[in-house]
């Protein structure tokens, strides 16, 4: 589901920033895109398990501990497990499927509020990213987004109301990173690459569960 590019030369439009800090950020709803089809994990994504929860109980859980309202954005017929009242979902339109879609359709039901966006399939994002993109302070344009090595994760950022007409515009015609780089967005670096790990596959879940098991095992080592 996630798109991810490097980026070529300078990029004299977009300021970065590092990630830090976290902390409640009100008036901006979490949306975990999860209406990708996940046919390289054999099935929805959203239910492809990492250390015994899905993948979107993941996602959920890292935005609900920065936003107070956390929505899953999915199609009529993605399979998705019950959160409860941790999430409520968002049905998005079934064709055309294209991340952009799902964002602008995002924006539109949000209410004039901005989005913090997570694809379903970056279950590693922590908190501490999360709250820094969505925090106001690092939002003066229309779009804040989340990059590691160089290369840009577009479906991981907080996007402004008035981003949604840019984004409309694109359409499905080409890729969503062009279209968000229309936008001229702040640029965050992830401290950590493996924040913005890509699970598509299952060699990138067999990753991703070694990756948590070592966070696991240094927060519980004493310092």
């Amino acid at each position: 589901m996630s798109t991810v590019a490097p980026v070529g030369g300078k990029d004299p439009g977009a300021r970065r920033t590092t990630a830090g800090g976290r902390g409640e950020v009100a008036g901006v709803v979490g949306i975990v895109l999860a209406g990708g089809r996940g046919r390289r994990l054999g099935g929805s994504k959203a239910l492809a398990l990492l250390a015994g929860r899905p993948l979107v109980e993941h996602v959920a859980m890292a935005l609900a501990a920065v936003v107070d309202e956390v929505v899953i954005a999915a199609k009529a017929d993605t399979a998705l497990p019950d959160l409860g009242d941790r999430a409520s979902v968002w049905i998005e339109p079934d064709e055309p499927r294209h991340p952009l879609i799902a964002i602008t359709h995002a924006l539109r039901r949000a209410g004039g509020r901005p989005v913090l966006v997570c694809a379903v399939d970056l279950p590693l994002v922590t908190p501490e990213l999360l709250g820094t993109l969505a925090a106001p302070a690092a939002a003066p344009r229309l779009a804040v987004i989340a990059a590691a090595d160089g290369r840009w994760q577009p479906l991981l950022g907080r996007y402004e109301p008035e981003a949604a007409l840019t984004l409309e515009a694109a359409g499905t015609r080409g890729r969503a990173l062009d279209a968000v780089a229309a936008l001229v967005p702040v640029v965050v670096s992830a401290r950590d690459a493996s924040d913005l790990l890509n699970v598509n596959d299952p060699a990138d879940l067999l990753k991703a569960e070694e990756i948590l098991s070592w966070r696991q095992r240094s927060s519980a080592s004493p310092p």
